[in-house]
């Protein structure tokens, strides 16, 4: 059986967990809550953590979908070096993102959800996983050589190949039921 790659799993939870942190901040101070100042923080929080946690990791074995637009969030995560890499880094991060975020009941459930997904690096981190950038390889072309076939030289639809070839010439075709003209 193969080994479960926890760092995907945590990712997935995290980008969760930081829509969830951003909608409950906005729903806080659009609603004037009391303490709305802890739902500015969820929405500045929230914001940072889907844009760490937007580009997935390479996986180690298999093939890994990109997600649309990430090769510009990938630059910037690899530009930040061993803070976005280390999954301990990350682990801590999202748990103190987390604690100023569940002072409020709006933003409750994005803390829980932060607080998953960093106990979930952190399990990632322990089985020596670490973030890998998806590289994007050149596309390779089909060589012209000699397997591309011709195209075809008659418009379809086109009959079977054994009815293609073309009958020899008799002159004339025979209609074999005798009409008469009256």
């Amino acid at each position: 059986m193969g080994q479960i790659e926890w760092a995907m799993w945590a990712n997935e939870q995290a980008l969760a967990a930081g829509l969830i942190l951003l909608t409950g901040g906005i729903v806080a101070v659009a609603g004037q809550f009391k303490g709305w100042y802890f739902a500015a923080y969820s929405i500045a929080a929230g914001v940072l953590v889907c844009l760490l946690e937007y580009p997935r990791s390479k996986r180690k074995k298999g093939s890994t979908m990109e997600r649309c637009g990430q090769k510009y969030l990938t630059a910037v995560v690899k530009l930040l070096g061993p803070l976005t890499r280390n999954y301990y880094i990350r682990a801590v991060l999202h748990a103190a993102l987390a604690v100023p975020a569940g002072f409020l009941l709006s933003t409750i459930l994005g803390t829980v959800c932060l607080g998953i997904a960093s106990g979930i690096y952190l399990l990632a981190a322990v089985r020596g996983e670490e973030w890998r950038p998806i590289e994007q390889k050149p596309r390779e072309r089909p060589k012209g050589g000699g397997t591309m076939k011709p195209p075809p030289s008659n418009p379809p639809p086109r009959p079977p190949p054994d009815a293609r070839r073309k009958q020899p010439e008799l002159g004339g075709q025979v209609n074999p039921i005798p009409v008469e003209v009256e």
